[in-house]
């Protein structure tokens, strides 16, 4: 049991990794539509990319606020939520699979 543990365990990880570092481009784009990017700028074409297919659900659901966007700050909640709830619960398991801790 302890080989699935340790599967549980760096699934967990990397998914923690893998929100924190969308939660930053999150953050980013957030703070570069503040500005008038170049939109031919490769870093801002990647974080548009990466980033509007969720702010658009996100945004699309929220309601119409006076021309302040929320959907940032709601997918960084949606973000630390899914960190503190689903990775925590998956690492507890394999803690747990693994008998004990680190």
């Amino acid at each position: 049991m302890f080989i699935l543990g340790n599967l549980l365990i760096a699934i967990a990880q990397i998914s923690n990794l893998i929100l924190t570092l969308y939660m930053y481009m999150i953050i980013g784009s957030a703070l570069i539509s503040w500005v008038n990017p170049d939109p031919y700028n490769p870093i801002v074409r990647f974080l548009h990319r990466a980033t509007e297919p969720v702010l658009y659900k996100v945004r699309s659901k929220l309601p119409y606020m006076g021309g302040v966007d929320l959907s940032p700050m709601a997918v960084i909640f949606a973000i630390y939520f899914m960190k503190s709830f689903v990775v925590n619960s998956v690492m507890d398991m394999g803690l747990r699979m693994k008998g004990g801790g680190f």
